[in-house]
């Protein structure tokens, strides 16, 4: 592994961010932490759960998608897309780069593949770093995600997966942008043994075990029990305090739905992309209604993928991540922990 002293880390972000866009989880104003892009005098917080998740670089709130220029009969097409230049993220929980593998499986490994999430992706270098303090609201753990190892069961993980142990941060690349940074970043990194990573591994899956969350029993979503868990009475009480504000959906770091609307201009039409949300009573609206009616209907479309049918379509793989952060923002208490607990002790199912 390379390492860098804890106090020098600002000479590796001034090596890489004078030489193409950094960003990395900065305290903001409330005492919480957003990702920003590196500066001289911008310092990294030591809270690694920012307010989002780092989707917002590859699946941004809003995005210009095309322009139709028309001059009498004719019509222009304009593709506003620019080459990105290559950029890095530092400082990615764990949850959060299984959250891009989540993503990756709707807009990457599907036809038709979404370019304008493939650009920023194949230009992003994502370097996770382990979560020494895990907050008390997460539950990783219950889907084989592993905080310590910067990884899942499947073996999702950043290009380069990184940890503070003692004075020192160490960095192992797992892919070949990972490799490619470890080059450019060789001046001020140095070639050490990881013995002291390996403790530290090992004290932070301790310090996850005794999580209130840690061990959520998922054993009734395993595909068979789709239609008793849709049918069942519990979503009428866990709907209930719902206001369908959306809040859930925003911060979470696999929600990926969107809505394309065309805005009119002087001299022709700007299509933009937006985030869009389940929870909200216009979603996927058709002529004149939308096809679930009631609060109930959709927050239970919005569990049910999360926990059923995202997993059914994709080996198993859960399109929640554990990052706790539907815990901390939704301002009546709902949420998927909420959930899986009443799925699980429904008698019914």
């Amino acid at each position: 592994m390379f390492a860098i002293s804890k106090d020098k880390i600002d000479e590796l972000f001034a090596l890489i961010g004078e030489k193409q866009p950094l960003y990395l989880p900065v305290d903001n104003e409330t005492g919480r932490a957003d990702f920003k892009k590196w500066e001289k005098g911008v310092k990294l917080s030591s809270n690694l759960k920012t307010v989002r998740s780092a989707k917002d670089f590859f699946f941004p709130k809003t995005e210009h998608m095309v322009s139709y220029e028309m001059k009498g009969k004719e019509i222009t097409v304009n593709d506003p897309r620019k080459e990105i230049e290559d950029f890095v993220i530092f400082g990615v929980r764990a949850c959060d780069a299984v959250g891009f593998t989540v993503i990756d499986n709707v807009y990457l490994n599907m036809n038709p593949v979404d370019s304008y999430y493939k650009n920023r992706r194949d230009h992003g270098t994502v370097i996770t770093l382990a979560c020494n303090e895990p907050a008390k609201t997460c539950f990783c753990s219950t889907y084989g995600i592993d905080a310590s190892l910067n990884t899942d069961k499947n073996g999702s993980k950043g290009d380069i997966s990184a940890w503070l142990s003692g004075d020192k941060y160490f960095f192992e690349a797992n892919t070949e942008k990972g490799k490619a940074f470890i080059e450019k970043a060789k001046a001020v990194l140095k070639d050490e043994d990881a013995k002291s990573v390996d403790s530290l591994k090992k004290e932070i899956s301790d310090k996850i075990e005794k999580l209130p969350f840690a061990h959520l029993d998922l054993s009734k979503f395993q595909g068979k029990d789709m239609l008793k868990i849709f049918n069942s009475k519990i979503w009428e009480k866990v709907s209930e305090p719902c206001v369908g504000c959306g809040t859930c959906t925003y911060v979470c770091p696999t929600c990926m739905c969107f809505d394309v609307r065309d805005f009119k201009t002087n001299n022709g039409i700007r299509q933009i992309r937006c985030w869009d949300s389940c929870m909200f009573n216009d979603f996927t609206q058709m002529a004149a209604e939308n096809p679930r009616h009631t609060q109930k209907e959709r927050s239970r479309q919005r569990f049910m993928h999360k926990l059923m049918y995202y997993p059914m379509a994709h080996e198993g793989l859960f399109s929640c991540v554990g990052c706790g952060r539907c815990l901390e923002s939704c301002p009546v208490n709902m949420n998927v922990v909420k959930v899986i607990k009443a799925v699980q002790e429904d008698d019914e199912i």
